[in-house]
């Protein structure tokens, strides 16, 4: 992309947080988009004045290994010190939960209210009052997390498989999606129909629900840490290759296809990917820095930030789809608005 206009440079902000971006998320309120680094350190930015300082909270004692969106606004985040905090838009820091020595892996939020954090083989569930519901015990350590669209169900990344619960059933028992090997990631698709794992194996895994039919997604270079559906679940976007790959979850599902590859050709691996809220546009970074934006339908990408800065390691759009942010292993975070001018 030798001569290419990026975004960054006449659209965004960005700025050097000092430590590894573990993960980022807007506020669902559309004010704020917060970054969490390494260090413990939540950095709060302002979206109608990202130019401003961005606020930082001092949220965990050790590392940030988890943030998402909080239902209604700001956002939520486990961390090494065995934590779960709230940080709200107004900026206001709140401890949900304390776990003792363990680790706040993995955290998901649905807009009912719900929250989920997995310390162990443990998904703990909590209301949008902050008080815990139950907690659901799994076979070996969780390994990623995802509520539904609705949010009645949540879903679980373990080894040798996934298991789906319903949050409000009387009795705790999980469909087990059985297959073997060490899954490290999971997706729910839009419509509920499908979920997904990615695996240690560089291969991802899918199950359609109604039937337990298996799908099996290969041909990797590199394992796949970042998966997501577009916003109608046409596609599943996915890391772990030189481009976006992309598997079509439509007319029968993925098997026996070929999945479609966007944006590739430079030999960088691509890290993460993110997709637009409503549009059939994926947003992805590589492990050279590289961010861009995707179009699906017609294959034309656009530039966001140059290579050079660190791994992409965290990737968001916002609900509007207007701004994207992006953070890398090195600190870098770069905040981008795409709003028509």
């Amino acid at each position: 992309m030798s001569g290419a206009e990026y975004l960054l440079d006449s659209r965004g902000v960005s700025q050097s947080l000092g430590a590894w971006v573990a993960g980022l998320a807007f506020g669902h309120e559309g004010k704020t988009c917060i970054f969490g680094t390494t260090d413990g350190i939540l950095h709060r930015a302002l979206i109608a004045k990202p130019q401003e300082a961005w606020a930082q909270h001092e949220a965990h004692q050790g590392a940030v290994l988890s943030l998402c969106a909080d239902g209604k606004d700001g956002v939520i985040s486990g961390g090494d010190d065995g934590r779960l905090m709230r940080l709200g838009a107004d900026g206001t820091l709140a401890e949900l939960a304390r776990y003792g020595s363990r680790w706040v892996d993995h955290v998901a939020a649905h807009e009912s209210g719900l929250r989920a954090a997995v310390v162990g083989k443990a998904v703990h569930l909590l209301d949008g009052a902050g008080a815990a519901l139950k907690s659901l015990a799994h076979p070996t350590s969780v390994t990623g997390i995802a509520f539904d669209a609705k949010g009645k169900r949540i879903a679980a990344s373990h080894y040798n498989g996934a298991s789906l619960w319903f949050v409000a059933a009387k009795e705790d028992k999980p469909r087990s999606l059985e297959w073997k090997g060490s899954h490290i990631e999971v997706e729910i698709s839009p419509d509920g129909t499908h979920v997904v794992t990615a695996m240690q194996e560089n291969t991802l895994h899918g199950w359609r629900l109604a039937d337990g039919q298996h799908m099996r997604m290969a041909g990797y270079p590199a394992k796949t840490k970042s998966i997501a559906f577009t916003a109608k679940g046409r596609w599943l976007a996915t890391s772990g290759a030189d481009c976006i790959v992309l598997w079509p979850f439509f007319g029968g599902g993925p098997m026996g296809k070929a999945p479609t590859e966007l944006a590739g050709g430079d030999q960088a691996l691509c890290t993460r990917v993110a997709c637009h809220p409503q549009q059939e546009v994926v947003a992805a970074g590589f492990d050279d820095g590289l961010v861009l934006i995707a179009e699906v339908a017609s294959g034309r990408v656009v530039p966001v930030a140059a290579p050079g800065r660190g791994a992409v390691s965290a990737l968001a759009w916002s609900d509007s789809g207007t701004h994207l942010a992006f953070g890398t292993e090195a600190g870098f975070a770069g905040l981008v608005d795409l709003s028509r001018r």
